[in-house]
């Protein structure tokens, strides 16, 4: 079966320039992609039709030849330049449909060097470092770009040079028919480059292990999960790529008065019976000092008491958050007799039943709860 005109095939005059030839590709790559035509094999073959030209066309060897000799001189069988000698199908698509699918295209390829890894440190600190905000010197052990060949892995006053067997591209293709597959150049490991004169120090890698001293400044207000960023102090790239980055994970210890809620404070305070009965000026712990706390009479446990302005500064947002004391009222413990008398002579001045109610309201609120849940069980 004789193969179509390539202009033809693409619906492009002869006089077509680049642009107009990788328009026309791919509205018709599209068109006949397996992804939208589900298997169809005609529109398979088209699809690949379409390749065939896109490949020929875009090449400008290729295309003068078959310019001057049609398929044969493009036709492997016919000693041309042939479809099968050197597609490169990540090329096609990373050229024309990068903008879709994130390829590289052609770009891309030019520039293997990795850039280096990103590092994690995992940086620990009391709570008043957090608040407060400190700078701290930390160690990271990580690779560098190499001082004596200055990242490019050859030896000084050497360079390295293109692959023979990929001729830069760091990937080789092996062919069976119509069908392409592309794997990582075995001569030169991806890079497009060797390195016949390798560097003493690195060998050629252009990299070398150093533990690095880095001072890290820790704005006041960070929390558990915080992550401060030092951009290019992550691992060396390959080849003279950029670096990575550092990245400063926050962790803050368990404090053994307070308990942090985002930008408030948290702590328990214990409350003597009669303070808490009577009321009166306690001293509470802040992480400013001490401070004094007006008890109103009649406090229950679990009472919270607000103190504005004593919690943290948002790292973020610069407002500042509250200490909240949750008060504990303690029973008193190891009495004497005298004291145990003056106790059972308070408590029997309370009266008994109804009497003593308006003195213990929750304790007779709860009972009455009690007495109406088993009424209602055996009524």
């Amino acid at each position: 079966m004789s193969k179509r005109d390539y202009y033809e095939v693409l619906g492009v005059g002869k006089s077509a320039d680049e642009r107009e030839i990788k328009k026309a590709y791919k509205r018709l790559a599209m068109k006949y992609h397996p992804d939208r035509t589900k298997g169809d094999k005609e529109m398979g073959e088209k699809f690949r039709e379409v390749q065939e030209a896109y490949e020929i066309l875009t090449d400008s060897q290729k295309r003068a030849a078959y310019d001057q000799y049609g398929h044969a001189g493009v036709d492997p069988n016919r000693g041309g330049a042939g479809f099968g000698g050197g597609a490169d199908f990540g090329d096609i698509f990373g050229d024309v449909f990068g903008d879709i699918f994130g390829g590289g295209g052609r770009g891309g390829r030019q520039s293997r060097a990795r850039q280096g890894s990103d590092l994690r440190y995992n940086l620990e600190l009391s709570l008043e470092e957090a608040v407060r905000g400190k700078s701290v010197e930390i160690k990271v052990p990580t690779l560098v770009a190499c001082e004596p060949c200055d990242g490019s892995g050859a030896k000084k006053g050497t360079k390295p040079t293109t692959c023979p067997t990929c001729h830069g591209n760091g990937q080789v293709q092996m062919r069976q028919g119509f069908f392409a597959v592309q794997q990582t150049c075995p001569t030169c490991s991806g890079r497009g480059q060797i390195i016949s004169d390798p560097c003493r120090e690195c060998h050629g890698h252009g990299r070398t292990e150093k533990t690095k001293t880095l001072s890290v400044k820790v704005p006041a207000g960070v929390d558990t999960g915080d992550r401060i960023r030092l951009t290019g102090e992550g691992e060396a790239g390959e080849s003279g790529a950029p670096p990575g980055d550092l990245y400063v994970q926050v962790h803050v210890r368990e404090h053994n008065i307070f308990t942090r809620d985002s930008n408030n404070l948290y702590c328990e305070v214990p409350l003597s019976f009669t303070t808490a009965a009577l009321g009166g000026d306690i001293e509470v712990p802040t992480l400013d000092g001490k401070v004094k706390l007006k008890i109103t009479p009649e406090t229950q446990t679990g009472k919270l008491f607000r103190l504005r302005g004593k919690g943290v500064k948002s790292v973020r947002s610069g407002s500042v958050g509250d200490l909240m004391c949750r008060v504990v009222v303690e029973t008193p413990v190891n009495l004497n007799s005298k004291q145990k008398e003056l106790l059972q002579e308070l408590n029997n001045s309370m009266g008994k039943g109804d009497e003593a109610a308006k003195y213990r309201p929750k304790e007779k609120g709860f009972f009455d709860g009690v007495k109406k849940f088993f009424d209602d069980l055996t009524g």
